[in-house]
């Protein structure tokens, strides 16, 4: 009896034990950075929950730490990041944040595509080596180390254009709103003029068929980790061609060859996304609203509403799944041609209709995807690359099965003949999804849509 009274007393002051080192208070007593060359401190501390002086519970200093890593991950400043903490004694810890620079400064040839993607360009144009883009692009993403970029790009080939771009340091010194000014010029020669059968129809010439200026001004302001506003106005100047306006009266309207306007537009986005280009779990809301035209001189008319919600979550170990619903509403009903976009821009489309451009003035969308991380590993190269910038190799494999529906609403569907506007459109299949280098991610889908049509698609993206 006393060996058993004994046994249940040391039980019930293990108890007390652990339950008082989970509710044991530890203070920060100070945040190092260790491998910031370029970057100043005060950029990272900006994305830090934890602060010097800080008193936090020692049972969740694990999830905090993580949680202030991803934050720092993402804002695209850095290969790697390790935060860890380091005992002083009893009370105290040292909260050290190990960051491994990008290459900031980027001056690449460029070489790509024209076209909307590179299966319609393998598909449609028969990968027809004309319809590419080649020129130089240079880039400084931390130009005096407080995460501010300038951009430049001088392209000739299919579509010959110039732009240069400076986004600002932070103006307050909350670190929360920055601004952005840029140019754009561009030419045209062959082109496309409208879409009949949801696929472009183009115009081959060799003299100039559209003219593009565009000067642009953004004011961003970021509240918290995770919430972004940001408000643009852009002048647009436009012309085109006689033929242009005769083969499609509608591509400004009235068969009007030039278009000038102001634009303003608003987005919000709210990001709790573990990895901006490829989640895994958290959430994303956006909403967008554009205004075509302030004042009567301006040649358009016109206003856009969108909006999008995304989340991500872990279903079973290294099995995922991710859904999108995004839906767009624009009005007037009669739109210029060049205005006019439904599904098959950017990255609004139904997955098996990548080939297709259907359009129309308001649109509904959900994409679902199910996948399996059947790889993700760091691969350390210095042995063969002494550049440090490129000798961490992460990559990351997904195999992935998805499902769209979507549809679109065209009130004038007799202006392009379309055969998917109007009507319910399903799509889905099967791909590998790979993650790497600078954000770069690659997706080879093999899918069927609701045409019965079969098609292997690839597909390679990053965010800069």
């Amino acid at each position: 009896m006393t060996q058993r009274l004994f046994f249940i007393c040391l039980f019930l002051l293990q108890i007390v034990y652990y339950q008082s080192f989970a509710d044991e208070s530890i203070v920060v007593r100070q945040v190092k950075v260790v491998g910031n060359n370029r970057t100043k401190e005060k950029i990272i501390f900006r994305d830090m929950a934890i602060k010097a002086g800080d008193t936090l519970q020692k049972a969740q200093l694990t999830e905090i730490l993580e949680a202030d890593r991803k934050k720092i991950f993402n804002t695209n400043l850095f290969i790697t990041v390790k935060v860890s903490s380091e005992a002083i004694n009893n009370q105290q810890i040292d909260v050290i944040v190990e960051v491994k620079e990008r290459l900031y400064l980027v001056v690449l040839p460029v070489f790509y595509l024209a076209d909307r993607n590179f299966n319609e360009w393998w598909y449609e144009r028969g990968h027809d080596l004309k319809r590419t883009i080649y020129g130089i692009y240079g880039r400084h993403s931390n130009l005096t180390g407080n995460n501010d970029q300038l951009k430049v790009r001088a392209e000739a080939g299919f579509i010959p254009n110039f732009e240069i771009a400076y986004s600002t340091p932070y103006l307050d010194r909350t670190l929360q709103t920055t601004f952005s000014v840029g140019a754009f010029y561009g030419i045209n020669k062959t082109m496309a003029y409208r879409t009949s059968q949801d696929k472009f129809q183009f115009l081959e010439s060799e003299k100039r068929q559209r003219e593009r200026l565009n000067f642009y001004a953004v004011l961003s302001r970021r509240t918290g980790f995770f919430q972004n506003q940001y408000l643009q106005i852009t002048y647009n100047q436009t012309k085109i061609a006689d033929t242009i306006a005769r083969l499609n009266p509608n591509y400004f309207l009235a068969g009007r060859t030039q278009q000038n306007y102001f634009l303003i537009s608003y987005s919000y986005v709210f990001d709790r996304r573990d990895n901006r280009q490829y989640a895994l779990k958290g959430y994303r809301l956006s909403f967008d609203a554009i205004k075509y035209g302030l004042s009567t001189r301006d040649d358009i008319n016109q206003l856009s509403l969108s909006g999008t919600i995304s989340q991500y979550f872990s279903i079973y170990r290294n099995f995922y799944a991710n859904y999108s619903l995004r839906g767009k509403a624009s009005f007037p009903e009669k739109q210029p041609f060049l205005q006019t976009q439904g599904l098959g821009y950017r990255n609004d489309l139904v997955r098996g209709y990548e080939l297709y451009v259907i359009d129309g003035q308001n649109y509904g969308l959900l994409k679902t995807n199910l996948k399996y991380q059947m790889l993700d590993k760091i691969f350390n190269l210095s042995r063969f690359l002494k550049v440090k910038q490129f000798n961490t190799l992460p990559v990351a494999a997904y195999i992935n099965t998805f499902v769209d529906v979507g549809y679109i609403k065209n009130n004038f569907p007799e202006l392009n003949n379309t055969k998917f506007a109007n009507k319910w459109l399903v799509g889905g299949g099967v791909g590998l999804d790979v993650v790497t280098w600078y954000n770069v991610v690659g997706r080879l889908n093999y899918s069927l849509n609701g045409a019965g049509e079969k098609r292997i698609f690839f597909n390679l993206s990053r965010e800069f």
